[in-house]
């Protein structure tokens, strides 16, 4: 294999890991926050762990390729390298995620608040507003209630209260 060629493989290798680790977040894309994450740190490191299969020509092959095929065919030179790459790059990988998580956890919690305020407030907003729905008509009770076109005293003055009568919304 030219170098060329093991560009070639590589490349078209990362792609389809590409392809492969889209569809490992969508069908974990319904899970809890942190299980999810983790679980897409661990099929990072599966796709992308390289491990070495010559140490003369310093090529590099997926290590979870190499340790299926050797158990498969019952070859075993390079299992224990490759499962020892595996299981380092996978300690480092979760290691980071935890102080990343440690790290985003006090900025989580602030934006919680934040938005706990923030719905609070439009609460308080929309009670607010809904008293004040119509801040130019009258605050009786009976301002809907239909007036009386004659007095009750029985004469034909002209009535006092409104002329019109406002619907109910």
């Amino acid at each position: 294999m030219t170098d060329n060629d093991y560009q070639i493989a590589w490349g078209l290798y990362a792609f389809a890991a590409l392809g492969c680790l889209l569809v490992w977040f969508k069908l974990t894309g319904w899970m809890w926050r942190y299980l999810r994450e983790p679980l897409w740190v661990i099929g990072a490191v599966l796709l992308f762990c390289p491990t070495i299969i010559d140490p003369v020509k310093e090529k590099y092959a997926p290590a979870l390729a190499i340790s299926v095929l050797d158990l498969r065919l019952k070859v075993g030179n390079n299992v224990w390298r490759a499962a020892l790459d595996l299981a380092t790059y996978g300690s480092i990988a979760l290691g980071l995620y935890v102080v990343f998580a440690l790290i985003r956890l006090p900025f989580l919690r602030r934006k919680k608040a934040r938005l706990a305020h923030a719905e609070a407030a439009a609460a308080q907003a929309a009670a607010e507003h809904q008293e004040d729905d119509q801040p130019f008509a009258s605050q009786d009770s009976d301002r809907y209630a239909s007036k009386p076109a004659v007095p009750a005293n029985g004469e034909n003055a002209a009535p006092s209260g409104r002329y019109r009568v406002e619907p109910k919304l």
